[in-house]
C-alpha cells in the first residue's frame, strides 16, 4: 500500500459460523478457510495500512450466523461466541443476511445485544411490537485522515441491504413482524439522507450477488443495480458465495472481474465460510469541505494456508471443543454406508434415510384428519454434494455407529419440518424442475457434462414415494429461477405412485423443509400450496428419533428407486464427484462407470454411459 491520503475497507462476507479453521462434519483440520486464519489476513493489512499512515474499517457484510455446529453453543448470559470474535478482532460494523434470522428475531437481538460494534439492516422494517431493538437501520463513523500534516475529519455512511425474499424464506419467523423493502429501491431512498448527515463517503454492505441481465433491480441479486445508481463509494456484495476480484464473473456486463470495478464503483465479494478476506483501498482527495474519492483498488486474500490467530484460538477454545464434543454423542444405527457421492448418479440412500425419517415424524400428524388417507410423499435434497466448497464437500458416513456429527452431515441446515397438499399436476412441475438440475444431452454423445453448473445441487428435490425417468435428451421444462421456458416440453415420463400412474388431480400430502415449504429453490408447484399445520419439530431432531428406533421404519425409506435416467444407448455423460467415491465404486456394478482422473479442482471424473 503506498503512502498518501488512504482510507482502507477490509471485508468478510458469509461467514456462516466458520470461526474456527475447523471441519466440524469431517472432525479435521480445514486449511483453507475459518475467521481465525482471516483473522492473519486482517492482521497483516492493518499493518500495512499502518505503515502507510491510513485507517482502516473492517466490515462483515451478513450471514455470519447460522452453519457450523459451532452456533449451537449459545450460553445464556454469556455473549454468542460470534461477538466475542468480532469484538477481539475489532469489527467497526456488521450488515445482516438472509440466515441471521433462522432464529427468530427474539433470539437474534438477544445475541446482537452483546454486539461489540453496530449491526445493521437498512432495508429492514420493524412492526411496532416485534423485538430488534439491536438492529441499527445505518450507521456514521467517524474518523481522521492527514492533510497538510494535520488530521482533517472524515465522516463515513454505511448502509446494509439483504434480499427482500428473506421475508419469505425465514416466514415462519418473520411473518407479521416485518417488512422488507426493495434493495435499490431502498438504496434510493437512503443515499441523499446519508448526504444530508454531512457523508463524505457511502459504502454499502450489500448481501446480495451479482445478476446478468436476467436480474431484476430489487430481486435477490441487486448488487449490478446498487453501482448502477451511481452514489456509493464502495460496495461489499456478497450472498451467492461467489468472489470478486476473479473469474467468477468473468463477461457480465458492467463488471470488471479483473479489478473488481462495477459500473465504475469499486466491490468485492470475500467469497464464503472465511474463505477470503476482502481489501478495498480508497485513494481520497479534498475536493471543497468534502473528501471524494480519487481512485481503487480492489483485491482478495485468501485464508488458504495462513496460520490461525492465537489469540482467537484461545478466545473460542472452550466452544469449540464443546462443540466436538456434542457431535461426538450417539444416536442412532446405520446398517449401510450413507454417502453423496453418487446423488446425480443413482438413488441416494442417505436422502432416502432423511425421506423416511420426515414420513415418520409426519405421519402421526395426520392420524384422525382426512389427510391420513392420501399417499404420502416426502421430500429431500443433499446439503453436501461439492459445489463450490470443493471436492471434500460430501458426505461420508461408514455403516454403524451414527453421532451427532452424522446428522448434522445429513442435515446441513436446522430446517423445520413442514407438510404441504398438492395434487399431481404440482408434482409433475416439482420434479421437471429438480431435472433441470442437468444438462440436456444429444443422443450418441460422449463427454458432455452430466449437471447444469447454474443451479445449486442443493436444489436438487428428489420425491420419495414416487417413481419416474428422466429423459435427458429432451430440454428443461424451468430456467433457474423457476420460470417455464417457452417451449413448454417435459423430460420427467412414467410418474407413478405405488406402481399406479400419477394423474393431474391427485391429491398427496408431502413432507418437506420449512426452507424450500417457505420458497428457497423457487419451486413453483409450491406457490400458494396449502400448507399442514404442524407442532414444530426439527429435522434433525426427527432423525435423532428414527436412527435411534423411537420412531417406527417407514416404508420410504426402502421403497423403489425414486427415479432412474431413461436409456441413451451409445451415450455417455461425464460427472463430477469427491475422490472419496474411489471406496464406493461398488455401489455402481454393472453399471459400466469408470474413473477417468481428477479436473483441476480435484474433482473425481467418472465416466457415465446412459
Amino acid at each position: 500500500m503506498s503512502a498518501g491520503t488512504n482510507l482502507r475497507l477490509l471485508a468478510t462476507t458469509d461467514l456462516h459460523m466458520h470461526l474456527t479453521g475447523h471441519d466440524y462434519l469431517a472432525d479435521q483440520a480445514d486449511p483453507a478457510r475459518g475467521l481465525t486464519r482471516i483473522a492473519t489476513r486482517i492482521a497483516e493489512a492493518r499493518a500495512e495500512a499502518a505503515r502507510a499512515g491510513a485507517p482502516v474499517l473492517l466490515l462483515d457484510n451478513g450471514d455470519a450466523l447460522q452453519g457450523t455446529p459451532l452456533d449451537e453453543i449459545d450460553e445464556p448470559g454469556r455473549p454468542h461466541p460470534l461477538m466475542r470474535a468480532l469484538g477481539y478482532l475489532r469489527y467497526d460494523a456488521a450488515g445482516l443476511g438472509n440466515h441471521d434470522f433462522y432464529r427468530g428475531l427474539a433470539v437474534l437481538d438477544r445475541i446482537l445485544a452483546d454486539a461489540p460494534c453496530p449491526v445493521l439492516c437498512s432495508n429492514l422494517r420493524l412492526n411496532d411490537d416485534a423485538p430488534g431493538g439491536s438492529i441499527r437501520s445505518c450507521a456514521v463513523l467517524d474518523r481522521d485522515l492527514p492533510l497538510n500534516g494535520r488530521p482533517t475529519p472524515l465522516r463515513i455512511g454505511l448502509l446494509s441491504f439483504l434480499p427482500p425474499q428473506t421475508l419469505q424464506w425465514e416466514a415462519h419467523q418473520l411473518e407479521g413482524r416485518v417488512e422488507i423493502d426493495g434493495i435499490a429501491a431502498s438504496a434510493r431512498a437512503w443515499l441523499p439522507r446519508m448526504r444530508d448527515e454531512g457523508c463524505d463517503l457511502v459504502i454499502a454492505l450489500a448481501h446480495t450477488g451479482l445478476a446478468g441481465a436476467g436480474g431484476r433491480p430489487d430481486g435477490e441479486n441487486a448488487a449490478l443495480a446498487l453501482a448502477e445508481l451511481g452514489g456509493f463509494d464502495a460496495i461489499i456484495a456478497g450472498h451467492t458465495h461467489q468472489r470478486l476480484p476473479g473469474p467468477d464473473h468473468d463477461g457480465l456486463p458492467g463488471v470488471d472481474a479483473e479489478t473488481g470495478q462495477v459500473h465504475g464503483t469499486p466491490m468485492v465479494m470475500p467469497g464464503f465460510n472465511g474463505s477470503d478476506l476482502g481489501v478495498i483501498d480508497l485513494s481520497l482527495h479534498r475536493a471543497g469541505n468534502r473528501w471524494q474519492v480519487a481512485g481503487s483498488r480492489c483485491a482478495l486474500r485468501p485464508a488458504a494456508g495462513r496460520p490461525e490467530d492465537p489469540g482467537l484460538l484461545t478466545l473460542l477454545g472452550a466452544d469449540h471443543g464443546a462443540t466436538r464434543a456434542r457431535l461426538r454423542q450417539h444416536v442412532g444405527h446405520s446398517d449401510t454406508d450413507l454417502h453423496s457421492y453418487f446423488t446425480f448418479l443413482a438413488p441416494d440412500p442417505a436422502l432416502a434415510l432423511v425421506a423416511a425419517a420426515q414420513a415418520a415424524a409426519l405421519r402421526p400428524c395426520l392420524e384422525g384428519t382426512p389427510l391420513a388417507g392420501l399417499p404420502l410423499v416426502s421430500v429431500a435434497s443433499p446439503g453436501r454434494c461439492g459445489g463450490r466448497s470443493g471436492p471434500g464437500n460430501y458426505t461420508d458416513i461408514p455403516a454403524g455407529s451414527l453421532t451427532r456429527r452424522h446428522l448434522n452431515q445429513l442435515q446441513i441446515y436446522p430446517n423445520q419440518l413442514c407438510a404441504v397438499e398438492l395434487n399431481g399436476a404440482q408434482l409433475v412441475d416439482w420434479l421437471e424442475m429438480s431435472a433441470s438440475h442437468f444438462n440436456r444431452i444429444e443422443p450418441g454423445s460422449t463427454g458432455s457434462r452430466l449437471r447444469n453448473p447454474s443451479l445449486n445441487g442443493t436444489g436438487f428435490d428428489v420425491l420419495h414415494g414416487l417413481t419416474c425417468v428422466i429423459d435427458l435428451s429432451a430440454p428443461a421444462r424451468f430456467a433457474p429461477d423457476g420460470s417455464p421456458r417457452d417451449h413448454g416440453h417435459g423430460r420427467v415420463t412414467g410418474i407413478a405412485c405405488n406402481g399406479r400412474p400419477v394423474r393431474p388431480d391427485d391429491r398427496f400430502v408431502v413432507a418437506l423443509n420449512s426452507f424450500r415449504a417457505n420458497g428457497g429453490g423457487n419451486v413453483r408447484a409450491l406457490c400458494d400450496s396449502p400448507r399442514i399445520r404442524l407442532p414444530h419439530l426439527g429435522i434433525r431432531e426427527a432423525l435423532a428419533s428414527y436412527v435411534s428406533r423411537d420412531l417406527p421404519r417407514d416404508p420410504i425409506e426402502n421403497g423403489p428407486p425414486p427415479w432412474r435416467f431413461a436409456p441413451m444407448p451409445g451415450t455417455s455423460v461425464l460427472a463430477r464427484t469427491g475422490p472419496g467415491a474411489t471406496a464406493h465404486m461398488g455401489d455402481l456394478d454393472g453399471r459400466g462407470v469408470e474413473i477417468t482422473g481428477q479436473d483441476t479442482d480435484g474433482f473425481l471424473l467418472l465416466s457415465v454411459p446412459l
